[in-house]
């Protein structure tokens, strides 16, 4: 079966990024941004842009009553996951294909408590460099969507379905056969990058030169690529330095996610990310003590605001 619809939840970075990428190439009633009344007026007035140009953006509101997606795309905060799963209902019937782009290494599983894991495919957005500030978002590198199934080695119809319209819509991607190898293996980047970043106070610069910076991002990444195999995911070296070249390929002026939250002193991740590390440290016995200093130190930014 053909993807012709999709619905997607959430307007943040990555939102607007593929959101503005596929409004460029499908009609616009078949993709739908799901948003309350409220949003929807202030994203009308406001308007919202990516990379100087005005999105015209077909909104619908959860109560609306209409055909489900064949696609739907969750891009919200993880603080606002089990909110969006309600809102999303009349968007999912028997053939929904459901993704997320969200951080961390726990969505997929919740949101498939509530629509059953036959509809998800695992999903890691990776490589872009996106920075928005308020309605503004701006992107030099839009990076890729990693897709597959949950079970290794096996590429499903639903894959195969996902692949051939994300080639159509000339979307990057790739698909892996071992994507919970690779949501791991991004969780680890994510809990490096985007604490480090935001600690230190700069952008994506400070971790592409040698110093204290780019020593504690790789410290930190490494205590969960020792957790990983406890995990029977099995990270190694090479891993850390795949995502090294992928980081030394972004724009230096760029900032990920986390730091832009500190910025605008919204509550960040921080119990996504170090916070899982820390626990998973307490399970298997393995000292995490630089992801403990970077949950302690973005906690005390926070409760400054």
């Amino acid at each position: 079966m053909e993807i012709k619809s999709v619905s997607i939840i959430g307007l943040g970075a990555l939102g607007v990024l593929f959101g503005n990428h596929l409004a460029s190439r499908m009609p616009k009633e078949n993709l739908r941004f799901i948003a309350d009344e409220e949003r929807i007026i202030k994203y009308k007035k406001d308007k919202v842009y990516c990379n100087g140009n005005s999105c015209e953006f077909n909104f619908v509101t959860p109560e609306e009553i209409l055909k489900p997606a064949d696609l739907l795309i969750f891009a919200v905060k993880y603080s606002g996951l089990k909110d969006a799963i309600s809102a999303v209902r009349n968007h999912v019937g028997e053939n929904t294909i459901i993704i997320s782009v969200l951080n961390g290494i726990t969505s997929e599983a919740i949101i498939g408590e509530t629509y059953g894991m036959n509809k998800i495919l695992y999903c890691v957005a990776q490589g872009m460099d996106a920075v928005k500030e308020g309605n503004r978002l701006t992107y030099h590198n839009m990076g890729v969507l990693v897709i597959g199934d949950g079970e290794p080695g096996i590429k499903s119809e639903n894959t195969m379905r996902l692949e051939d319209f994300f080639s159509k819509m000339d979307l990057p991607h790739e698909v892996d056969t071992s994507m919970k190898k690779r949501i791991f293996s991004k969780f680890m980047l994510n809990v490096g990058v985007n604490q480090t970043v935001a600690v230190y106070g700069s952008n994506y610069s400070i971790i592409h030169q040698e110093g204290i910076a780019r020593d504690t991002m790789i410290a930190a990444m490494r205590e969960v690529m020792y957790i990983s195999e406890k995990e029977g995911i099995n990270l190694t070296e090479d891993d850390i330095h795949y995502w090294l070249d992928i980081l030394n390929k972004l724009s230096p002026d760029g900032k990920p996610s986390m730091r832009q939250d500190i910025e605008a002193k919204r509550h960040s991740e921080v119990d996504l990310f170090s916070g899982t590390v820390i626990e998973f440290g307490k399970k298997h016995g393995i000292p995490t003590p630089v992801n403990q200093m970077l949950y302690d130190k973005i906690k005390e930014i926070e409760n400054t605001y």
